[in-house]
């Protein structure tokens, strides 16, 4: 990105004429210096909608982002628009839920440690213990929550607890094998980030990449996507595939899946972290 500090608008509201012009003639009213813009139009169903991203140099405004909001929330209103913007300078501070896989949760560590992932990591949580040593060597608070059919609503009571307590912005699960109860999907919508093999739903359940080698798949991947009651079935972030062949073992595709899962999570991550995904329902805009 940019060596100078910015800051990111991203916005939807239904499509009409002179969107563009209205929020860049604003900018422009203030001398502010746009440095990136992409803009999207929708029509599904009837139901258009226009999605737009804006990164604007910091000390071009003649005012700080506070005040940026209040002037612009007349704009915003009067568009119906949904928006945000955020500051570069500020961290966005990222929970990471882990059980006993480890590729996502290393690879994670290692972009956050050479600063690729310019972030806060205020606690990593797990409902293991295993990767207690390592997290700590990190010096990131660890914390074990353990989760039985038995004490899932306390569980799942400290988790939110510990996330509001440490102000997280995000939760990434890199495989964290439990289901999100629907009450914490509904309170923190668009911040709980999930990856999962490509192969669902076709291959549910245990061992999903010994049931797709006796189907002699052909691909395998990995998504990464918003988390929502629905189980896997949010808003996609990023997605890829790698092509196989009848050479590979069990033991080949499960190396391939990690690989492919630890990078697909990194990216839509970041994509989430740089603002770049807007929702709209259950399907995603990502100005790459």
């Amino acid at each position: 990105m940019y060596s100078q500090r910015y800051y990111t608008l991203s916005a939807s509201c239904p499509d009409r004429v002179g969107i563009v012009a209205r929020v860049a003639g604003f900018i422009a009213e203030h001398n502010g210096w746009i440095l990136e813009s992409r803009y999207h139009s929708d029509n599904n169903n009837g139901d258009s909608r226009y999605f737009m991203r804006i990164d604007i140099k910091a000390d071009s405004l003649p005012f700080h982002l506070a005040e940026f909001r209040e002037r612009f929330r007349p704009i915003a209103e009067e568009m119906q628009m949904q928006w945000q913007i955020n500051d570069s300078a500020v961290k966005k501070r990222v929970v990471i839920m882990v059980s006993k896989q480890e590729h996502c949760l290393y690879d994670l560590l290692a972009r956050w440690q050479s600063k690729e992932l310019d972030i806060e990591i205020p606690c990593i949580i797990s409902n293991h213990d295993t990767f207690r040593g390592f997290v700590e060597w990190h010096g990131i608070p660890f914390h074990h929550v353990p989760v039985t059919a038995d004490n899932k609503e306390a569980a799942y009571a400290e988790i939110r607890r510990l996330y509001e307590e440490v102000r997280g912005d995000t939760m990434v699960l890199a495989r964290y094998m439990q289901i999100i109860p629907p009450d914490m999907c509904a309170d923190y919508p668009g911040q709980i980030i999930n990856i999962h093999h490509s192969f669902l739903p076709s291959f549910v359940g245990a061992k999903p990449y010994h049931q797709a080698y006796q189907r002699g798949v052909k691909l395998i991947g990995a998504t990464c996507h918003y988390v929502t009651s629905e189980l896997d079935q949010g808003p996609i972030i990023e997605q890829d595939v790698i092509r196989i062949d009848h050479s590979d073992s069990v033991d080949d595709m499960v190396r391939y899946g990690k690989d492919i899962e630890k990078a697909v999570l990194a990216r839509g991550l970041r994509y989430h972290l740089e603002d770049r995904v807007l929702v709209h329902g259950n399907k995603t805009v990502v100005f790459k």
